[in-house]
């Protein structure tokens, strides 16, 4: 039997279809400014593509052709669709995200990819863990935060699944978040915690108010979350990456933000990282599944209780620029990720589990075909110093 969800999301991909004319519409209008690449995504069809986002004249695109996925208790998919990427994070995109912290990307997964991440889920639902015990709770009891019913439920491993982790794989070097990556973390970016599925049932709690470039609670500065911008160069030491995999409507609940938090020089007003005060500047972002909410966790954010009757669904990621770090689950005595974490990775996929060190000691960078990477080095004159200096390859 299908579950809410799933159902949900099948729905979805049939109407899906009706937006098909609008972006071959799109496509056509930006034909004279694509870059052609030779990959092929396994997890598109021709009924279920992407709208447009809104972007300059001077954005530059790549051009991705999609072949359709058999998904099970799905109807097959018809012919192969092509899609069109931006290869630079575009004037608006960066104008938006320093005004607010945050961007929504829209369409980001399409309605099968949603429904593929969504059938992996309830694969391995059994594994969520409930946040049942007080020490675990995210917020105060009785506060608006706080919900009637049950603690929020994770679901870890999400990269360790074999097939079933493809598309949560997809993300790591997905080609319509790669330019915006390397806009705010610059290239050679690293995931930097293992990513998680939030679940919340009807009711559930969300997260009260936490982050800040100033910590919305103490004042102090964080520098590991930190957002600056400085001559027009970006840079967040810490991203979240929201994958939206249910919709998030008005009043539904799930992430918020306070807009503009990240440039605040002052930790909030007593009540409000509970919802309690001044609830008029917390945000919650609508959005659809499939769409991605970037937020630099300089950005003050948490979650709203769980209004509906669908499970709320989104697996979050954080990446960092290749210098900076926060977790260390890739400390492992070899120095990597958990091992089937590098499973079915193609180079770009694969750079992003690198460890933290400067670009110019071998940091891979990946490439405008979201696939392939360069090697960003030193001279081979100063590489053979430093090996005859400490008798190591790099210093």
């Amino acid at each position: 039997m299908l579950t809410s969800v799933r159902l949900f999301m099948l729905m979805n991909v049939i109407l899906a279809s009706h937006r098909t004319s609008i972006t071959k519409a799109f496509s056509t209008h930006h034909s004279k400014k694509v870059l052609t690449s030779a990959a092929t995504s396994r997890f598109s069809s021709a009924f279920a593509t992407k709208r447009p986002s809104v972007l300059t004249q001077s954005a530059r695109y790549r051009h991705l052709h999609s072949t359709p996925v058999d998904l099970q208790e799905s109807s097959a998919m018809s012919t192969s669709a092509e899609q069109a990427y931006p290869i630079e994070m575009s004037e608006a995109e960066r104008y938006l995200f320093d005004l607010n912290g945050y961007i929504i990307i829209r369409n980001v997964l399409s309605a099968e990819e949603v429904a593929e991440a969504n059938y992996a889920i309830d694969k391995h639902q059994e594994a969520m863990i409930e946040r049942k015990e007080d020490a675990l709770r995210n917020t105060v009891k009785g506060t608006k935060f706080s919900g009637t019913g049950t603690g929020r439920k994770d679901l870890g491993g999400v990269l360790e699944w074999g097939e079933d982790s493809k598309i949560f794989k997809k993300i790591l070097a997905h080609p319509r978040l790669v330019p915006i990556f390397h806009g705010i973390l610059g290239k050679g970016y690293r995931m930097d915690h293992l990513p998680f599925v939030i679940a919340q049932d009807k009711g559930a709690e969300g997260f009260q108010l936490h982050g800040g470039t100033v910590d919305c609670n103490s004042g102090a500065y964080n520098p590991e979350l930190a957002y600056t911008c400085y001559n027009g160069f970006i840079r967040s030491a810490l991203l979240g990456c929201n994958v939206m995999l249910t919709d998030h409507d008005p009043g539904f609940g799930g992430f918020c933000v306070v807009p503009g938090s990240h440039k605040s020089n002052f930790k909030m007003p007593n009540g409000m990282v509970d919802g309690e005060k001044y609830s008029e500047f917390i945000q919650q972002p609508a959005t659809k599944a499939g769409d991605v909410v970037l937020f630099s966790e300089g950005t003050v954010h948490g979650a709203m209780a769980w209004t509906p009757e669908t499970q709320r669904r989104v697996c979050l990621y954080r990446f960092s620029p290749g210098t900076n770090v926060y977790g260390r689950s890739y400390f492992t005595e070899d120095g990597k990720w958990p091992e089937k974490m590098y499973e079915d990775l193609n180079d770009a996929q694969r750079s992003v589990l690198e460890p933290p060190y400067a670009n110019r000691l071998d940091r891979p960078e990946i490439q405008e075909d979201a696939q392939s990477v360069t090697i960003s080095t030193r001279n081979e004159i100063k590489k053979k110093h430093d090996q005859e200096m400490f008798g190591t390859k790099y210093f």
